[in-house]
């Protein structure tokens, strides 16, 4: 099975995307923030990396950096979460290492697509 770890600081968008993410077979962890979820990382590095823009303790660009330097950080797929619409900043956050991005509020169908576009559809 697949490892996916959810980052994000809303408990609800955690439990959201946990039940979909199950749906599709994948073994979740879960982080409401940045040094929570790199110790995550650090422990196991996941195979998805399930992104939110914004978080306690580390801007999720910061996050994506820090986990593409570690040994094995160019193995997960980074799906950014986010209600950030600025085109200057999504391509940022996509040079910074994310692979893609879907926006809040997500559901089932989008992403399913967004999974499938990186390679991951269960």
């Amino acid at each position: 099975m697949k490892h996916c770890l959810v980052v994000d600081d809303s408990r609800v968008i955690r439990t959201v995307a946990r039940r979909i993410m199950e749906e599709m077979e994948f073994v979740i962890g879960e982080a409401e923030d940045g040094m929570t979820a790199l110790r995550s990382c650090h422990e196991k590095m996941p195979d998805i990396i399930f992104l939110d823009w914004n978080l306690p303790s580390m801007a999720g660009v910061e996050f994506v950096k820090s986990v593409r330097g570690q040994p094995g950080g160019g193995h997960p797929k980074i799906l950014f979460c986010t209600t950030e619409n600025d085109a200057n900043e999504i391509a940022h956050a996509m040079a910074a290492g994310a692979d893609n991005y879907i926006m809040k509020p997500f559901d089932r169908t989008a992403l399913r697509a967004k999974l499938a576009e990186l390679g991951n559809a269960a």
